[in-house]
């Protein structure tokens, strides 16, 4: 029986099964004459599909519309499940790059479930009441876990990647990782660089064995970010779920393939983000990065069709969010690249549906059209196991067994906002007496990105003469022009939820420092605002109005106006020069 994602996710395909049942999710739904692709390994065939509580009821082409059903006459369409997506990044920098936007990206393309790999554990159980509001896929939220200097890694900070580089290490942070519910987690295990920029750490086999390992004690797949051969044969020794890239330094040989057949190990080899000019931009022949950029593609292709024809299962994942990679049409897209390697149009269907559904553990809930299963299903024009560009031809689209996508249907005016709604600011924002802050968030630190990252620790200490604690912030700048090191304080749990603080005029702090200028920052749904700010040896208390907030610099800055109704955190951090050290002491944070 296959593992499923996660032991509270596991709990919950019941739970949900039964709310949907409760609650009757809208009327009983007969699609009449669809040619049906099963994702069983049928052929494709006429048939008609009852759906009832969201749920598939009935299959066969004998099979009756009940009484008082919709009746959807789809004579000529092909209807197979909601596709697939294991490896995307819901990112601010992606495209599109809101969350509502993203979500209507997928449901349009027919994407019925996919995996975020970006963001930090403690935005899941927000990021999940804010997706269940929406039409949107069902999303697997995936924790991260890496080495310290490993890709993924090298920005945000241990709370947003786990870092680990020892067998313990990896299993206390998976049991770390347990109260957040996390669907699956991935582990970024090499740290090649492709040729074209200094490389990152890598994984070992006993630290990632152990990481598996304990997932799997509580009913965790694990994917890996995994791009060479050598590295792939770790991943399957160390019985990965699923590597989650291409393998592309050099072709695959029969030890890897006998390994992650052995393994159990699926692959997804995220064609779509690996593929030579498709930003547009005309490829440059004479131009290394672009020698080494067709090279590699090559060799994905050829893996991922020597893999299938050797009988690894072949998922779907695409790294959409990445520069070059819109959400949704990607998804699609990477069906195409799977034939253009060398896979029939079918089992390019079966990668984006029923493999992929396996590969993640959800096979018994969803991935192929049988009765029992949860009704994701697209219906399309054209014969896509036939010409694999008809997945592009979406005509409607069922999730849960609702239409949310076909003509005269709308998405929910949720769909079209940019945030959640705002609650409420509170005036006390952190005292800094316990180890979260006084709004009950975790507060992360900030350091500049890349292999070569400033250092910094932040705690909480003893304030002198016994006062209570107060934060301190040390930091050793890295040996580059650009650093900084800084503490974000978020406004809700995981920064999702804005807040409205227009009953306040401002931020009061006290603060004191090693006598050189600072950064205090407002964060908001809009972008970033920041004030200069001053501190020496003594301590003083400062108050920064609202009214002196200029819009941040460079891309996170804010484009319009401030409106204090959709801040997300507020930040404490600095500059200094190249080897250069800082020193930052902050309390009693509040709104005023």
């Amino acid at each position: 029986m296959d593992r499923k994602i996660g032991g509270w996710a596991a709990g919950m395909a019941l739970a949900l099964a039964l709310a949907g049942a409760a609650q009757a999710q809208g009327p009983v739904v007969a699609i009449m004459g669809a040619t049906v692709f099963d994702g069983t390994g049928d052929e494709p065939h006429v048939a008609n599909v009852v759906i009832r509580d969201g749920r598939i009821a009935e299959v066969g082409p004998k099979v009756k519309a009940p009484k008082g059903a919709k009746v959807i006459q789809a004579k000529g369409l092909a209807l197979t499940p909601g596709f697939f997506d294991l490896h995307t990044h819901w990112t601010p920098g992606g495209e599109p790059n809101l969350t509502p936007a993203i979500a209507s990206a997928y449901v349009r393309a027919g994407v019925t479930t996919v995996d975020d790999f970006h963001e930090q554990p403690e935005s899941f159980e927000p990021r999940r009441r804010w997706v269940a509001g929406l039409a949107s896929p069902h999303v697997n939220f995936t924790a991260r876990m890496s080495t310290p200097g490993g890709h993924g890694a090298d920005w945000a900070d241990e709370n947003t990647t786990r870092w680990v580089n020892t067998p313990q290490a990896a299993r206390t942070e998976v049991q770390g990782l347990l109260p957040y519910k996390p669907d699956l987690i991935k582990a970024f295990a090499d740290g090649w660089r492709y040729g074209v920029a200094s490389d990152n750490t890598s994984m070992n086999l006993e630290t990632l064995s152990a990481l598996v390992d304990e997932a799997h004690k509580h009913g965790l797949k694990v994917l890996t970010h995994t791009v060479t051969v050598d590295r792939g044969k770790i991943a399957a020794r160390a019985k990965v779920d699923v590597i989650a890239h291409s393998l592309q330094d050099r072709e695959v040989d029969q030890e890897t393939i006998e390994l992650m057949k052995a393994g159990g190990t699926a692959y997804a080899p995220t064609l779509a983000v690996y593929e030579p000019g498709k930003d547009g931009r005309a490829l440059q022949p004479d131009n290394p990065i672009h020698q080494q950029s067709i090279r590699k593609f090559g060799y994905a292709l050829h893996n991922v069709k020597a893999l299938h024809d050797a009988g690894v299962l072949v998922a779907l994942g695409t790294d959409a969010g990445m520069p070059g990679t819109p959400h949704g049409v990607s998804t699609l897209h990477e069906m195409e690249l799977l034939v253009k390697a060398g896979l029939s149009p079918k089992a390019a269907l079966m990668a984006g549906t029923a493999n992929s559904a396996r590969a993640i553990g959800v096979i018994e809930d969803r991935g192929t059209i049988e009765p029992g299963k949860r009704a994701d299903l697209v219906l399309i024009k054209g014969e896509p196991w036939v010409n694999i560009s008809d997945v592009r031809n979406t005509h409607e689209v069922f999730i849960d067994g609702k239409l949310v996508f076909g003509p005269g249907v709308s998405l929910p005016a949720a769909n079209s906002a940019v945030a959640m709604p705002a609650i409420p600011a509170k005036a006390k924002i952190d005292d800094f007496e316990a180890a979260r802050s006084s709004l009950d968030t975790l507060r992360l630190d900030n350091m500049d990105g890349g292999l070569d990252r400033s250092v910094q620790i932040s705690q909480t200490i003893a304030r002198d003469g016994g006062e209570g604690r107060i934060l301190s912030l040390s930091a050793r700048m890295a040996e580059k022009d650009d650093t900084h090191a800084g503490v974000i304080i978020p406004l809700s749990r995981g920064s999702v939820e804005p807040v409205d603080a227009s009953a306040f005029k401002g931020v009061r702090f006290e603060v004191r420092g090693d006598g050189g200028a600072y950064e205090f920052d407002v964060n908001t749904v809009g972008g970033g605002w920041t004030q200069e700010i001053t501190a020496g040896p003594e301590w003083k208390t400062i108050e920064v109005p609202f009214s002196a907030l200029k819009p941040g610099e460079g891309r996170g800055g804010a484009k319009g106006p401030w409106t204090a109704k959709d801040l997300q955190q507020v930040e404490f951090g600095g500059t200094r020069g190249p080897g250069e050290t800082l020193w930052l002491e902050v309390d009693n944070v509040s709104f005023y």
